[in-house]
């Protein structure tokens, strides 16, 4: 059977706009990796800003939940995925102008990426919402899974390619932000060249704030649904803190910092998550039909097992060859449970949702896992501010994930009358 046109554009332009959003922040936090290797700032210093910048996506998601459902339910999603990718380029405009700045570069290079982050905030909804619009549903699960490790495989390589570029050019920062540029502006070309889907035009502003947490309130009282959208939290808030705890972990116990590639070496790390992502989607895809999410637990338990284990081999005494190889075999394990974890929870949530509002229902979820990704960070800011190493982040991020899961008990989807 052959792919729609539409979701073929939408996998490439998603993949080059998923690699920017992490490439750079790559670049920002390799900025702050040379800092502290010089002795610039120090541990605290380094970690707060590991915990913050990337907190800086987030808050769009929150901020801006409201406005784009009603935008991706009242206009063609399509162009909304066009509309993201344009406001990302803004943002990496205002980050390289920042270079002329002086000393406020750094801060003003974290309000471009505030700016990127409302672009892919407003990106998020539709690239999802769209996927019922241009496929059958019994292609949902295999279309999320495909969707979601092409996701989780370009944002981990988008790190590795912003770390090998900020490595190499690590006096010139200015040329990353022309190599993002030119990302962006490929993924808003692919945008262009898809086929309009159809808009609603009976869905009106005025009501779209009332609307929305109207909206999310009813999903929350669906208890299979709102039970979801917890589970797809959960997912989500190990992405955070991974994202966080990434280059503390990498540089100091894994002992990478006195590397002159330290910011690649670190990044290729995620290699290995995301060859975990990407089985453990596929796997998903094939196991699982729609709906079906009574191993949803087991599969929760499994990945807070082997996210402590990332923490507890710092205190078995091992040295930093053996700790590098027992960490990729740890990776590839969070990443295989978590790919299991997350697919079949987006496609009960796509296939049980009102269909009519389902660009509402990708912003409702967007929403309540961006809160809790910037409540992650702030817990993460305020545990290494009170001392904790990034081996204590990981053990403390398994304690919070067994506690969610086991009181995450999913009923059985109602029957149809």
């Amino acid at each position: 059977m052959s792919l729609p046109r539409n979701y073929l554009l939408l996998l490439a332009s998603q993949s080059l706009g998923a690699f920017g959003d992490q490439f750079v922040l790559a670049v920002i936090l390799g900025q702050f990796t040379f800092m502290k290797v010089r002795g610039e700032i120090p541990d605290a210093e380094f970690q707060l800003a590991n915990a913050v910048y990337p907190t800086l996506l987030f808050i769009p998601y929150v901020l801006g939940a409201p406005l784009t459902g009603y935008l991706n339910d009242r206009f063609s999603k399509t162009r909304w995925l066009l509309g993201g990718n344009l406001i990302k380029l803004v943002g990496t405009l205002l980050a390289a102008a920042s270079f002329s700045f002086g000393p406020g570069a750094m801060a003003w290079q974290g309000v471009g990426y505030f700016i990127i982050g409302i672009g892919a905030c407003i990106y998020g909804p539709a690239k999802y919402g769209i996927l019922p619009e241009i496929l059958p549903i019994d292609r949902l699960v295999k279309a999320n899974g495909t969707v979601e490790m092409l996701t989780l495989l370009s944002l981990l390589l988008g790190g590795i390619g912003g770390a090998k570029m900020i490595d190499a050019f690590k006096d010139k920062p200015l040329a990353c932000y022309g190599a993002l540029f030119a990302l962006y502006g490929v993924a808003a070309l692919l945008n262009l060249c898809m086929t309009v889907t159809p808009h609603n035009k009976d869905v009106r502003w005025q009501n779209s704030v009332g609307d929305f947490f109207g909206h999310f309130r009813g999903l929350f009282a669906r208890k299979r649904l709102g039970r979801v959208l917890l589970g797809t939290a959960v997912f989500w808030i190990c992405g955070a803190v991974f994202k966080m705890n990434f280059n503390p972990w990498g540089a100091d116990t894994l002992d990478y910092k006195g590397s002159k590639t330290v910011n690649t070496d670190i990044a290729l790390l995620g290699l290995w998550l995301a060859v975990g992502v990407m089985i453990g989607s596929m796997l998903a895809g094939q196991l699982h039909r729609v709906g079906e999410l009574r191993w949803i637990q087991r599969y929760g338990w499994m990945l807070a097992a082997v996210i402590a284990s990332l923490g507890l081999m710092n205190y078995l005494g091992l040295d930093a060859h053996t700790q590098r190889k027992l960490a990729v075999a740890g990776l590839i394990g969070v990443g295989f449970f978590a790919g299991l974890f997350l697919i079949p929870l987006n496609a009960a949530l796509q296939a049980e949702g009102d269909p009519t509002k389902l660009g509402k229902t990708i912003a409702c979820q967007n929403f309540q896992e961006n809160v809790a990704m910037t409540v992650s960070g702030g817990l993460v800011a305020f545990a290494t501010s009170r001392g904790a190493g990034a081996p204590g982040v990981f053990i403390g991020l398994a304690v919070l994930v067994l506690i969610m899961v086991t009181l995450l008990r999913i009923p059985e989807k109602e029957a149809k009358s």
